[in-house]
């Protein structure tokens, strides 16, 4: 599995802005602040909805800390996705965040 730091992302999302983004922490925490980019998809409902997602297109996966990203990215690879965990998660995260 691959990783990036928060520092990493932020230089990737500036550069493109499409880029696939899922912030696997759960709704609420998700509503308190995110990256714009990112797409809520809750590591508890990971499984239903990973059909939801271009496996065709590489993946980075964030949460709070780094941990729950860790595991969404193990399943995710395990599933044929290109996925990037990012380290540090929200927590690390320096930029600007959407409510």
């Amino acid at each position: 599995m691959k990783n990036m730091s928060t520092n990493e992302l932020e230089e990737i999302l500036q550069q493109e802005k499409t880029i696939q983004l899922i912030d696997v922490r759960e709704t609420d925490e998700y509503a308190v602040g995110h990256i714009k980019q990112a797409k809520n998809l809750p590591l508890s409902e990971l499984s239903e909805r990973t059909d939801e997602l271009d496996a065709g297109r590489p993946l980075h996966v964030i949460c709070l800390s780094g941990g729950r990203s860790m595991n969404a990215s193990t399943y995710l690879e395990q599933a044929g996705f290109d996925v990037t965990n990012v380290d540090g998660g929200m927590m690390s995260w320096e930029g600007d965040v959407t409510k």
